[in-house]
């Protein structure tokens, strides 16, 4: 029976144990996921994609294991012990604060020296972060005219570089080799070699002349068969790839914010948020993502992403002048057969009143057929005309979804509420 070892030769970092961290991570997966949400509370939105550390009380790495039980008579061997010998009583430890012999001071913060700190990297703590939420009708348009290649394995060939040589199918292949080139041969000398044996034990006139014939015929072939190469370039056998088109998905972001003038820097700076917590999701479903920016007050105005965050407008409300821009750019670039349409709108429910009925009408008619999912995110508390008009739309179509933030901290809540998997909670 062969031996097969199986080697795990996936990099890792210093002192890091890929099998270890991932047991790690799992056993402590409540205390990760609360380190995740403080980060969430604590720092920036255009920080979020980065790693954290996260601290796990000493308690909560205690280990089970097995004991003596109570009672019985023992006698103990402790290694390294110069002091005591059989029979000695042993005094009890001398010192304060019970007797320990820890030097660690209080803290305040629920965090003590004996902490253990644990370094989430950028990518797991994109995956805690993003573990329970799951994109609402995620099945992907695939491209069939603009694919992308990838390198696959297409067997073995005669030629290439010597980084690709497969050594193992190169040796098979001069075995084989050797073996058919002095298979006669060595099927001869047996038959020589026995025949001289039989010469030897006769005695005949013509037995000298026979077994000098036989040996030079013995020795003409032991060199042939030695003269065969051991590895000839026919052998070589070299890995071989093709490159192989990959359908490949893509989505694209429609970011719409009203920057009129009654919204405030507070109202932008939430929707900053939501809109950068979506597209931060989205990367991990879609191999290519296109963002848009539409900032509309009376007018629509389709911007770069540094004018779309800090630009200012003053001025009235329109909102159905984003909403047509929106179709607009979607059948000039981004047709629905060819891509994954997400849609989010920001605004603090202030418009013109003759115009929100309009917008219910583009978003019902034009915009939800073509989108894959649209997300309509108030900044304000007031139910305004707009809230009320798109509560309508609300109640039919499957794949739209509205809710309030009004507070930084709230942004990360409804975020969650909008994708969350079916049967998780929020």
């Amino acid at each position: 029976m062969s031996l097969q070892q199986i080697i795990d030769r996936r990099l890792s970092g210093k002192n890091k144990s890929i099998g270890n961290r991932e047991r790690f991570l799992r056993r402590h997966k409540d205390q990760i996921r609360e380190a995740v949400k403080r980060a969430v509370d604590g720092r920036g939105i255009r920080d979020m994609e980065r790693g954290e550390d996260v601290h796990i009380p000493k308690k909560d790495l205690s280990e089970p294991v097995f004991g003596h039980g109570d009672g019985g008579i023992r006698e103990v061997v402790r290694p390294g012990n110069q002091e005591y010998v059989k029979g000695d009583r042993i005094a009890k430890p001398k010192g304060g604060q019970g007797g320990g012999a820890g030097g660690g001071e209080a803290s305040d913060q629920g965090e003590g020296e004996d902490d253990f700190v644990f370094h989430l990297t950028k990518e797991e703590f994109m995956q805690v972060f993003f573990d329970d939420l799951a994109l609402p009708n995620l099945a992907r348009t695939t491209l069939a005219d603009t694919p992308e290649w990838r390198s696959q394995r297409a067997g073995f060939v005669s030629d290439g570089t010597p980084t690709n040589l497969h050594v193992v199918r190169s040796m098979r292949g001069a075995l084989g080799r050797r073996i058919a080139l002095g298979m006669d041969k060595r099927r001869e000398l047996h038959e020589l070699e026995a025949r001289e044996q039989e010469l030897l034990k006769e005695d005949r006139p013509e037995t000298p002349r026979l077994l000098l014939e036989t040996r030079e015929r013995i020795k003409h072939l032991r060199e042939r068969i030695a003269a065969i190469p051991f590895l000839d370039p026919i052998d070589l056998r070299f890995r071989s790839r093709v490159r192989i088109p990959v359908p490949t998905t893509r989505a694209v972001m429609f970011c719409l914010m009203d920057v009129s003038g009654s919204m405030d820097e507070g109202r932008k700076d939430l929707a900053k948020r939501f809109f950068i917590l979506l597209y931060l999701f989205l990367t991990r479903h879609y191999e290519k993502i296109d963002v848009v920016f539409i900032r509309h007050h009376t007018q629509a105005q389709e911007v770069d992403e540094q004018n779309f965050f800090h630009a200012t407008e003053t001025g009235g409300t329109v909102v159905s002048s984003a909403l047509v821009l929106m179709e607009q750019i979607i059948k000039e670039r981004y047709s629905p057969t060819e891509w994954n349409i997400y849609g989010a709108q920001a605004s603090d429910g202030d418009n013109w009143h003759h115009d929100s009925g309009r917008c219910r009408e583009l978003l019902a008619d034009k915009l939800l057929p073509l989108c894959r999912y649209f997300a309509y995110v108030q900044v304000a508390e007031p139910e305004q005309n707009l809230w009320e008009e798109y509560q309508k739309l609300a109640e039919d179509a499957k794949h739209f979804a509205m809710r309030k933030a009004v507070e930084a901290s709230q942004i990360y809540p409804v975020f969650r509420d909008l994708f969350k998997k079916e049967g998780a909670a929020a």
